[in-house]
């Protein structure tokens, strides 16, 4: 296929932002030189240098909210005088109306972006992210909006992506980009499927019929000024007045937020946590125990705005001949919230199908969408099935699965790797086949070298790609993208010619040791962890400690060395050390602060 026929599927997301693109038939999410796949929606200006685009901008909100921008979203294509009071009152950041009355974000008096503006940088990071992935330079594009999302929304959408270097092909709506990713293995089915969009800033609800491999949207209703964030802001609120805040500055607002949505995530999984605030204001800590009942109590009146969307589209859907509900599909981050969860079972009698994955749903049917469009979609050839996954060992001696249990092949997919530590001079690609977490308790199947030059840790990236042919021949490159220099090894039958009471047997152990599996493979991730940060934070000891107070220092010093005790527990206790470093953590919020800072210092 030509070059320039690619075409690449890009979920901009209020939150978080994917990039994704069809490979031999499958959609695939790309991942950056970190490996990260998930790109935070947020853009910072420094006082100093140029705008920061995800992760840094994150980090640089805690010490210029006003010049950190998150959620933009919100205000694409929107005229400054549709915005209600509270929307311009509760941004951290300052909203204006332009000559035109459209909205800018004035991050001082000579800088002023259009939300267009700020979402083509994110758009720009996500296209440089695919060319990354692919080696290769893209151009085209199909993009996802909310299905509320109006004319002028989805023009200024078009208008972000062209800024950022894209030709749009497609916009496509959010829910019919999940029931697209949903329906790809069930093109054989006649369903009717809701799909419950609940996002970090918007809301849709759509209903779609799926019948015979074609997916037609019926109805559809939402809110484009509903999300995650609003609980976000509601946490924030409740907390400032429990722990008698009164008013806040930029920077506190903004610290509260992020410890707001860091309890809401967290209780999505555990009954408590404790909302720490170190140093918050002059010298003044506190802390807060927040149970997930009272979050529920907090975020129920956001929650319930969904109930009535809902019901017109179930409606509109009725009048139009639909039958009744199959399938209940969740996507967006705010579904994982146990309480959205239990109030759709109690609102509409359905069991919420979560088999989608609720971040990358959307930005694998934008791939698929471009997959379509540039025809590869219609390269998949269903011949056989792997019965077992493929990987490689990664540091720590864990299996990195790179193509799951019963992935139908032809099939390709593939990750970069980088040295584990200083001075490294090559890497052992040992290639795995197996369902244990663990390498040793995998089969091996092979191994290639790929030599590199020597150099701190994590400066050399290797790239590792598995493609399995329709004849069941596994081949494995391993390229140092520094060089070009390709290194192969095939094997053959293994991917595929594998004795049943072998699949049997290695299937079964997978299960029965499933337990003790997870809690090693945790450990080890832990126990990584904790060998990074301990030198970190005796690094930034060195380089800023001396800006800390006696009982700063103290309380990172009885954390560093909770942490160094439970590395040295011989029961491997997981949940102790992730426990420690996460404490270890919390303890270096305000020291992660001064290195910042004297970044910024330095900058200037």
């Amino acid at each position: 296929m030509d070059r320039e026929d690619l075409i690449i599927g890009i979920d901009l997301g209020t939150t978080h932002s994917l990039v994704g693109v069809v490979d031999t038939g499958f959609p695939i999410v790309l991942a950056d030189g970190r490996g990260a796949r998930l790109l935070p929606s947020c853009v910072s200006w420094p006082l100093q240098g140029d705008p920061l685009v995800g992760e840094e901008a994150m980090r640089a909100g805690t010490l210029v909210p006003e010049r950190t921008v998150a959620s933009v979203k919100r205000f694409m294509g929107r005229a400054y005088t549709d915005l209600a009071p509270a929307e311009i009152e509760d941004t951290p950041y300052r909203l204006v109306a332009g000559d035109r009355g459209e909205v800018l974000v004035a991050i001082d008096e000579e800088t002023r972006p259009a939300p267009e503006e700020i979402s083509a940088r994110i758009l720009r990071r996500l296209r440089e992210t695919a060319e990354f992935a692919l080696e290769q330079p893209v151009r085209r594009a199909v993009v996802t909006v909310p299905a509320y999302f109006n004319h002028s929304q989805r023009e200024a959408t078009r208008k972000a992506a062209e800024m950022a270097g894209l030709a749009v092909e497609r916009i496509l709506n959010e829910p019919t980009a999940a029931a697209l990713a949903y329906g790809l293995d069930r093109l054989d089915e006649a369903a009717t499927v809701a799909v419950y969009d609940f996002g970090g800033g918007t809301f849709d609800l759509s209903v779609l019929q799926m019948r015979e491999g074609f997916l037609e949207v019926v109805a559809t209703a939402g809110d484009t000024r509903l999300g995650g964030d609003d609980i976000d802001l509601a946490l924030a609120r409740h907390l400032a007045d429990e722990l008698g805040l009164g008013a806040l500055d930029a920077i506190e607002e903004s610290t509260l937020r992020a410890r707001a949505r860091e309890a809401k995530e967290a209780l999505s999984e555990a009954e408590s946590h404790t909302v720490r605030l170190p140093f918050f204001r002059g010298g003044e800590s506190h802390e807060f125990e927040l149970t997930r009942d009272r979050l529920e109590r907090i975020a129920l009146p956001v929650v319930e705005r969904t109930a009535p969307i809902c019901r017109r589209a179930f409606a509109e859907a009725a009048a139009k001949g639909a039958g009744s509900i199959d399938r209940l599909i969740l996507v967006g981050g705010s579904t994982r919230i146990p309480l959205v969860r239990a109030k759709l079972r109690e609102w509409f009698g359905l069991e919420p199908d979560l088999s989608q994955h609720p971040d990358e749903s959307v930005v694998l049917g934008a791939a698929i969408q471009a997959g379509l469009l540039c025809g590869r979609v219609r390269q998949i050839l269903l011949v056989d099935v792997t019965p077992l996954s493929l990987g490689i060992e990664t540091f720590g001696g864990l299996m990195n699965v790179i193509i799951p249990r019963n992935s139908t092949i032809p099939t390709k997919a593939g990750e970069l790797f980088t040295n584990a530590v200083d001075g490294q001079r090559s890497m052992a690609i040992r290639v795995l086949q197996g369902e244990r977490e663990l390498a040793k308790d995998n089969w091996l199947l092979g191994e290639v070298v790929v030599p590199f030059a020597g150099g701190p840790k994590g400066s050399a990236r290797v790239g590792v790609q598995f493609s399995i042919n329709r004849d069941g021949l596994l081949e494995v490159l391993a390229r140092d993208t520094a060089t070009g220099e390709d290194h192969v090894l095939e094997i053959r039958d293994a991917a595929v010619d594998v004795d049943d009471e072998a699949v049997e047997r290695m299937v079964g152990e997978s299960v029965d040791f499933a337990f003790e599996d997870m809690n090693e493979r945790v450990w080890t991730e832990a126990r990584l962890k904790s060998e990074e940060l301990l030198p970190a934070v005796d690094a930034a000891l060195a380089a800023v400690g001396e800006k800390l107070s006696g009982d700063e220092r103290a309380d990172i010093e009885a954390a560093a060395a909770r942490v160094s005790e439970a590395l040295g527990d011989e029961a491997h206790d997981a949940r102790a050390l992730k426990a420690a470093n996460a404490a270890l953590d919390e303890a270096t919020q305000t020291l992660a602060a001064l290195l910042v800072e004297a970044a910024f210092d330095g900058a200037g």
